[in-house]
């Protein structure tokens, strides 16, 4: 509900503050008075754009400053979505600077454009009798059928089953194009893991194939050398070994001797043993080593086809191979475990959409049965405005896709006199007829949802007499749920009306500005006096609007 209401330097209003409570308020004013650069100044603090020739002084700022009292409504999860302090007493400001910037707050936290429009949407609904669109739009049209239906746990439900079917069917699409993807490159990825799994690789397989094929292409050599060695150490009383033995024996006789001479004697047995070590070595290498062009062609082999491997994959060594290896096998694990994946993806996709269509056929038995409702409804308060022969038919078919609000697809038909066929609404229907359905929807929904703070301006444009009694009579009984302001030019409505507002223009230090004034019993008496009479307040015009006040 708005509670207050603050403009400062915007268009004709230097500066401008009031007050509001819950109930019917009307405003009224002469044409040009400036009823519409209030709601303009409204609309800012709604999240609109604005512009610097919307300053009253240009070199000073424009603020516009709205407070609302929301304890009632339900906001504060919106709140926390927003990342604002919630506060049951509520207050958005606009700022409009000389420079042309623009900055917005909500409980003095700033605030985004966007996030100001979205919040709005729940402070404040204005509808001018022009502004019909969304009445024609299939989106307010469930809205209002589904709140008669008392369809929102459904909905919710329905919507967020929606969501994630929508999820998997995306990512099942996906999987299965990535799975063509891989089958395609699959038999390509196991001929060339095979192919590296048959040459056994590992840490230095390089290394150990070139010296063995080293090995292998200079056998002769290597004998030769070998058999030169084991000769000089093995050969009888000139050899290493027998010469290493007699220098033992000598430094064993010193140690004898003299203990000064042990660590020689140690040496000298180490060498011993180690020569003998060696000459063993030596023969069992020379032993091993044979000509086997067998086997010589075999390693070149081997080393050709790592060769050849390691050119294809433009690796470097064995460890990157290693690693292109196991990049083929995991490519193939996956390739094998999409299959599995797709099929777990299709059931819940089946599962998901059985529930879609359970949920969906929930949200459509009940809009039928609430149709019935809106229709007679809808045709009870708009014959009471003056269409008197109006009727309506809701139509709900089926659809073949899911759609946000289910599997339906809604017609609102719609005709003004006897005889005459059904057609879409939008297609017959006037300005003036829309704005009484219009009025009648908004009057029905109040008994359902609880609506934010409703402002007409002049909807009741073009009627007069009982039509202007009605449209009044609606309106009060709206205000009786929720806060209703009303922008009129008909002196039957501001009668009804439990406050009354003026707007009026005045000369103030050489300048015209715009005000806002509250009308007490006499005020209101007089005005609406020269709404019923042109201006000219009678004795009988009095008597009148006292009339229409009691």
């Amino acid at each position: 509900m708005l509670t207050h209401l603050k403009i400062k330097n915007f268009a004709l209003i230097e500066e401008l503050e009031a007050s509001f409570s819950s109930g019917m308020t009307c405003i009224t004013g002469e044409t040009g008075a400036g009823k519409s650069i209030l709601l303009g100044g409204l609309s800012l603090v709604l999240g609109k754009r604005a512009d610097l020739s919307s300053l009253f002084n240009p070199t000073q700022k424009c603020v516009v400053e709205a407070s609302f009292n929301i304890c009632s409504y339900a906001l504060r999860p919106l709140f926390e979505d927003l990342d604002l302090d919630y506060e049951e007493e509520t207050v958005v400001r606009r700022e409009i600077l000389p420079q042309g910037k623009s900055r917005a707050f909500v409980n003095d936290t700033p605030v985004t454009l966007a996030a100001l429009e979205e919040l709005s949407r729940y402070l404040i609904d204005i509808h001018s009798q022009n502004d019909t669109a969304t009445l024609l739009e299939s989106d307010y049209q469930f809205q209002v059928l589904d709140a008669l239906a008392k369809n929102q746990k459904p909905l919710s439900d329905y919507q967020h089953t929606l969501s994630e079917y929508k999820a998997v069917k995306k990512s099942y699409q996906q999987l299965k194009l990535d799975s063509e993807k891989a089958k395609a490159s699959a038999s390509l990825d196991d001929f060339l893991y095979q192919e590296l799994l048959k040459l056994n690789l590992k840490e230095g397989l390089q290394e150990d194939l070139e010296s063995r094929h080293n090995a292998l292409i200079h056998v002769d050599f290597l004998q030769s050398n070998l058999a030169e060695s084991i000769q000089l150490m093995d050969s009888e009383s000139l050899g290493l070994v027998d010469q290493l033995l007699r220098l033992r024996s000598l430094a064993s006789g010193l140690a004898q001797k003299s203990g000064q001479f042990s660590t020689l004697y140690e040496r000298f047995s180490a060498l011993f043993v180690e020569a003998e070590d060696l000459l063993n070595e030596c023969k069992i290498q020379y032993e091993n080593l044979e000509t086997n062009p067998e086997e010589l062609e075999k390693a070149q082999s081997q080393i050709d086809q790592l060769n050849a491997v390691l050119q294809k994959h433009k690796a470097h060594s064995i460890s990157d191979l290693l690693e292109i290896q196991n990049q083929l096998a995991s490519r193939l694990e996956k390739t094998i475990n999409m299959d599995t994946e797709l099929n777990a993806l299709e059931q819940k996709e089946q599962v998901l959409e059985k529930l879609l269509f359970k949920t969906a056929l929930i949200l459509t038995n009940a809009r039928q049965k609430s149709s019935e409702i809106l229709e007679k409804d809808l045709k009870t308060l708009v014959s009471r405005m003056g269409m008197a022969d109006a009727e309506f038919k809701i139509e709900i078919n089926t659809s073949n896709t899911f759609l946000n609000t289910g599997t339906d697809l809604i017609n609102f038909l719609f005709k003004s006199n006897k005889g005459s066929d059904f057609r879409p609404l939008k297609k017959v229907a006037s300005g003036g007829e829309l704005s009484r359905i219009m009025l009648a929807l908004k009057a029905i929904l109040s008994s359902y949802i609880q609506l934010p703070t409703l402002i007409f301006d002049e909807i009741d444009t073009g009627v007069s007499g009982k039509i202007s009694d009605a449209i009044a009579d609606v309106m009060v009984a709206m205000g009786k749920k929720l806060q209703v302001i009303n922008i009129t030019h008909l002196p039957q409505v501001a009668a009804k009306a439990d406050y009354h507002f003026k707007v009026l223009k005045k000369e103030v230090n050489g300048k015209t500005v715009t005000q806002l004034s509250p009308l007490d019993i006499g005020a209101r008496i007089d005005e609406i006096a020269m709404m019923l009479s042109g201006n000219q307040v009678t004795p009988t015009a009095i008597a009148h609007a006292k009339q229409l006040m009691n």
